[in-house]
């Protein structure tokens, strides 16, 4: 039973808990702001390394009412992005964690066309693995 429990600590959940999300006013108008930002289409991430929000890692979602004037095409499209990238944010997490940064992260869908699953992740899979890779020159370059 013991061996059970330890095992469970260990291994930490895929979680999107609600200090992990950017929510608030002057982390987003800073981010909007200072930060920087790239596209992976139909995505598109800003970035920013903010030292006053709560967690290593935080990352916030949007779709444009100008493209889909519904709102349950709107809440599809941020329900998908924060789904994949809720089951791949470990490493980027993780690297954060490590090298004591505090990174926001903004993800806006400007395609045209309501996506599927498999084009969603493949594309936050992609820019996850980009912005580890900012992280760690950023990091770099600090030290």
């Amino acid at each position: 039973m013991t061996e059970l429990f330890y095992f469970s600590i260990m291994v930490s959940k895929n979680t999107l808990g609600k200090s992990e999300r950017l929510k608030r006013r002057k982390a987003i108008e800073q981010l909007f702001k200072k930060g920087k930002h790239f596209s992976v289409f139909p995505l598109r991430v800003s970035y920013a390394f903010i030292p006053y929000i709560e967690t290593s890692l935080q990352a916030g979602f949007s779709a444009s009412s100008r493209n889909f004037g519904k709102s349950t095409d709107r809440n599809r499209i941020k329900r998908l992005m924060r789904e994949a990238y809720r089951l791949q944010k470990q490493p980027l997490q993780q690297i954060t964690i490590d090298k004591n940064v505090k990174l926001a992260l903004f993800f806006v869908y400007v395609g045209k066309e309501l996506p599927d699953m498999a084009i969603v992740s493949e594309k936050i899979g992609v820019i996850l693995q980009r912005l580890t890779g900012i992280v760690n020159e950023a990091a770099t370059q600090n030290t």
